[in-house]
């Protein structure tokens, strides 16, 4: 898929209340920029179906979406995220999936009843996500859509997997970054010169001597990247304002 919008949605009152921290949007963030990716989106939305039902909606509808789930597909009463996924992008009703449910029963035997068998039920068409940790399957659907438990040491394997079968080739950022002694609105003339194909990010901030602002920007294209942050490096030196730059090629 070419320039995909990737999202990562991270379900869980246990997140918003503060009983765990998250780390599935560091975990994206810095995984995806190995493949010269990036986030689009991140969301944390407590456990509560409607919430899960129209995020996933909205998320599904944006161009050349690509969602990495995160929680809510286990067997307690409030995994509701299989039960949603249905209803936001299939047919509304979980169907028993054989391979999965052969997978339950063989790696808990009779303690897959009454309550974990209940992982085999996925939507429609769902394709089961190998576990590397106990073997439970996550799930995807139409490879866009991908669907895997809360717990970061199983889910974050799944997501590298992921990643090295939709994107085999990776093209990596080369980024160059400044920092500047004055504040940002000396170099905005330079940034509405940016070209196409160029990512920049300005990031002011008041110290006890004074303002800085730190420039960024970042290209597939490491010429045009060194070509950008040659038009700020050109604007402070005729203004002569002090700056140091720090080469962040390829991150």
């Amino acid at each position: 898929m070419s320039d995909p919008k990737i999202f990562a949605l991270i379900i869980g009152t246990e997140i918003l209340n503060r009983r765990r921290i998250d780390k599935h949007f560091d975990f994206m963030t810095k995984t995806l920029g190995s493949y010269g990716l990036k986030l689009s989106g991140s969301l944390t939305i407590e456990d509560d179906p409607a919430l899960i039902v129209q995020t996933l909606k909205f998320l599904a509808s944006q161009p050349n979406a690509l969602i990495f789930s995160f929680g809510g597909i286990g067997s307690t009463p409030d995994d509701y995220t299989r039960k949603c996924a249905a209803i936001a992008l299939r047919d509304g009703e979980l169907h028993t999936h054989p391979e999965a449910k052969a997978i339950i029963e063989e790696r808990l035997g009779e303690n897959a009843y009454p309550h974990p068998i209940h992982m085999a039920d996925l939507p429609k068409g769902a394709r089961l996500i190998d576990n590397p940790v106990n073997k439970m399957p996550a799930f995807s659907l139409d490879e866009r859509y991908f669907f895997m438990p809360g717990f970061p040491e199983m889910s974050h394997p799944m997501v590298e997997e992921i990643l090295r079968k939709l994107f085999p080739h990776t093209h990596p950022y080369h980024r160059y970054t400044l920092t500047a002694l004055c504040k940002e609105n000396e170099l905005i003339d330079v940034m509405k010169q940016m070209p196409e194909g160029v990512e920049f990010s300005s990031l002011p901030k008041l110290y006890s001597d004074g303002w800085r602002v730190s420039i960024s920007v970042a290209s597939h294209d490491d010429i045009l990247a060194q070509k950008a942050i040659q038009m700020y490096i050109d604007e402070l030196e005729r203004k002569q304002i002090p700056y140091s730059m720090t080469d962040e090629s390829n991150v």
